[in-house]
């Protein structure tokens, strides 16, 4: 009994003896993991992601196998089977790691959900079974021990062949994968170089090797995270097909722009004869061409200013930059949509002045692009009163 405790002793997290290297590194994997948790549960609770379930479980098995680490460290008195279960759950807590990250880049099907299972069962059944006495007499504590380590570096095999592919992060996730080698391999060697002579630097930098994974591990839940909360608030202030800025947010720009007393000048576009382009050629080639036109006017506003879908085929833009002639620019829009696609374009364009407010602006350039549709098309007009009045009175009439 006594060598296999001294062996169990050898694979456990802190070398078996009070050790304040083994201390501080079980306090602060505990800090990090538990930051890791309640980051998982507030984006949950925003983002209903299967992954953060996993990380969130994952960090209780760590907690709590960190928990006993630290006990250990301050001179506790580890049983034999709190050993056994104490690398069974570090076990378990690799594999929902490693799922956890697949998770937050692709959906899991089912045949990964049942091979998730099955990995489960492998490990957990040799462990319960011992636990409850009916496994043969010649398998030791020590035993299942090895047999965990093991465990995790098949799981790790499987992680660098089937995860790093298919993930976003692959470099930093291959980085931890291969910090959590290293420490596999110190827990293989761990009671050789206890034997050694001046092998305290070599036991403090192992000390430290699951630190330097959940390192890693934070770092790429963190980046996925605000990567995630970007694209969230992308798609709440975007049109979900042109990708240009939804009217809200082009609105509430153009007021703040304003507030500064920033010289501001909308374009108004139009697409010429689009509800004929999608009743002969189909909705699916008519939101092709209103994508390319968006693009041009990106492309042309492109630090100068921003764009927007005002609705339908009525596309935005305003021009900050004090450079920029706004006539020209609406000009080179309009040319390079007839010259590039299968459409035309009416344009207006107008300019701030004083005391108006942004619905006052936009309403000038959806004025002078009236007057672009009704005198021939495919035409850039300013805004002018006198012009405005002209085209009310040719209605009129």
């Amino acid at each position: 009994m006594e060598s296999v405790t001294l062996t169990l002793l050898s694979l456990s997290g802190t070398f078996g003896f009070p050790s304040l290297a083994g201390a501080v590194s079980a306090a602060c994997g505990l800090y990090i993991i538990l930051m890791m948790a309640l980051m998982c549960v507030i984006i949950y609770s925003r983002q209903r992601k299967k992954a953060y379930i996993l990380f969130s479980v994952a960090a209780i098995f760590i907690m709590t196998y960190e928990a006993m680490n630290l006990y250990s460290a301050g001179g506790g008195k580890m049983p034999l089977q709190g050993i056994v279960w104490q690398n069974t759950l570090e076990a378990a807590a690799f594999v929902l790691t490693n799922a956890a990250v697949f998770q937050l880049y692709r959906k899991l099907k089912r045949a990964g959900a049942w091979s998730l299972l099955l990995l489960g069962a492998l490990l957990i059944l040799p462990v319960g079974a011992w636990a409850a006495g009916i496994l043969p007499s010649w398998i030791s504590a020590a035993n299942l021990v090895g047999f965990t380590l093991l465990y995790r570096l098949i799981v790790l095999t499987l992680s660098l062949v089937f995860i790093i592919p298919r993930i976003g992060q692959p470099k930093k996730f291959a980085l931890g994968l291969l910090f959590y080698l290293l420490w596999l391999g110190s827990l293989w060697l761990r009671g050789d170089i206890l034997a050694e002579k001046g092998a305290t630097s070599t036991v403090l930098w192992m000390s430290f090797l699951p630190l330097l994974y959940y390192t890693t591990l934070f770092l790429i839940l963190f980046e996925r995270i605000v990567e995630l909360l970007q694209r969230i608030y992308r798609s709440s202030i975007t049109d979900g097909l042109t990708g240009l800025y939804n009217r809200k947010y082009f609105s509430g720009r153009l007021r703040r722009y304003m507030e500064q007393g920033i010289r501001v000048s909308v374009i108004f576009c139009d697409i010429d004869n689009f509800k004929k382009l999608n009743d002969t050629q189909g909705h699916a080639r008519a939101d092709d061409v209103l994508k390319q036109v968006a693009q041009i006017m990106e492309e042309e506003l492109d630090e100068i200013g921003l764009t927007g879908r005002y609705g339908g085929e009525e596309l935005v833009a305003m021009v900050v930059d004090r450079r920029a002639k706004v006539g020209q620019v609406a000009e080179r829009i309009r040319e390079r949509v007839a010259d590039e696609s299968i459409v035309t374009i009416s344009v207006g364009h107008s300019t701030l002045k004083k005391e108006m407010n942004p619905d006052e602006l936009v309403k000038q350039a959806d004025q002078a692009m009236y007057i672009s549709k009704t005198t021939g098309k495919n035409k850039v007009t300013a805004y002018t009163a006198a012009e405005v009045k002209k085209s009310r009175a040719a209605r009129a009439q």
